[in-house]
């Protein structure tokens, strides 16, 4: 096997973490293995947690790197971010939970020593999960009419992926928003809601679970369709095949609204039309062979525990 090279991400919020940094740079160390580490979280490990840097680590100062894994130390946050910096590279990310619920993040900091001996035996799957690709479309453009400079349509300029969810929402504490959804160029229906939510099978156990959606299987090629508190009982969650290409058409009584990919918001005004697809590069995820979707549900659900028992 030839040198193998990580890259480190990790959040640069929880002070606890230093044993189990130091002990994955142990277990890297043994195997002579090559190390980059994000600027921020290497700042952040020598500067607050006074963690003992390999002299030979290397700095990821932009997107610009390779690897020939990718390490995320911290919560689903932090390994969404990881995603976000990997993109298109196609390098595996395993994520090493330091947060909470994780479900991305779903390796115990026990197990560092654990996973890192999984890699060089070659005792790991990858699972391929589908992102999201957002486009904006000007629809003031094709319109008789012309926006005044308040109204103009502006057009986000951030990351324009999400491993997780894009979600449309209401902005601040204003009234309900309309969205007009079409499928694959067919008039579904229009939502009058706080917001609606477009998620993949890796995002079925985020934001759309806590308002109802959904859990969708890894890989099962599908995308749910999520209303956040629509004004409506008939307004149900719905599930489509990844290959929907859905165009949503918000209005707002104040012209705005919030537009967020994986979490990353920014405001849109009214005028914009979001052509939401699959994009052209999945996400690779490391797996160990012990680990399964259900097993992880079983456990961070705690589905099938009686509460009489935990009482007690």
């Amino acid at each position: 096997m030839h040198k193998l090279r990580f890259a480190l991400f990790g959040n640069i919020f929880q002070p606890q973490k230093s044993a189990a940094v130091e002990r994955l740079f142990a277990s890297l160390g043994d195997r002579d293995a090559d190390v980059a580490i994000d600027a921020a979280f290497y700042k952040f490990l020598d500067e607050t947690l006074h963690v003992d840097i390999p002299p030979t680590a290397q700095l990821i100062e932009s997107d610009d790197f390779s690897a020939d894994y990718v390490i995320s130390l911290g919560g689903d946050g932090t390994f969404l971010e990881a995603a976000r910096r990997v993109g298109s590279k196609e390098i595996p990310i395993v994520g090493v939970n330091m947060g909470r619920l994780g479900f991305l993040a779903d390796v115990s900091p026990a197990d560092i020593e654990t996973v890192v001996a999984s890699i060089y035996e070659g005792d790991c799957s990858v699972e391929e999960r589908c992102v999201l690709k957002v486009n904006y479309l000007d629809s003031t453009k094709n319109s008789t009419r012309t926006p005044k400079d308040a109204d103009a349509a502006v057009v986000p300029q951030g990351y324009p992926f999400a491993l997780n969810e894009v979600a449309v929402l209401k902005q601040d504490m204003s009234s309900m928003i309309s969205v007009r959804v079409s499928a694959n160029g067919e008039y579904l229906t229009t939502y009058q809601a706080d917001g609606l939510i477009v998620n993949t099978p890796t995002g079925s156990t985020g934001y759309a679970l806590s308002v109802g959606g959904p859990v969708m299987q890894p890989g099962s090629r599908t995308l749910g369709l999520v209303p956040v508190a629509p004004h409506s009982l008939t307004a149900r969650p719905l599930t489509l095949t990844d290959d929907t290409v859905i165009n949503l058409s918000v209005a707002a009584r104040n012209h705005r609204f919030l537009v967020a990919l994986d979490g990353r918001s920014e405001q849109c005004r009214q005028g914009i039309e979001l052509e939401i697809r699959r994009a052209p590069y999945r996400v690779k995820v490391l797996k160990r062979q012990n680990q399964s979707f259900f097993r992880t549900l079983r456990e961070k659900l705690m589905w099938g525990a009686d509460a009489r028992q935990v009482e007690s």
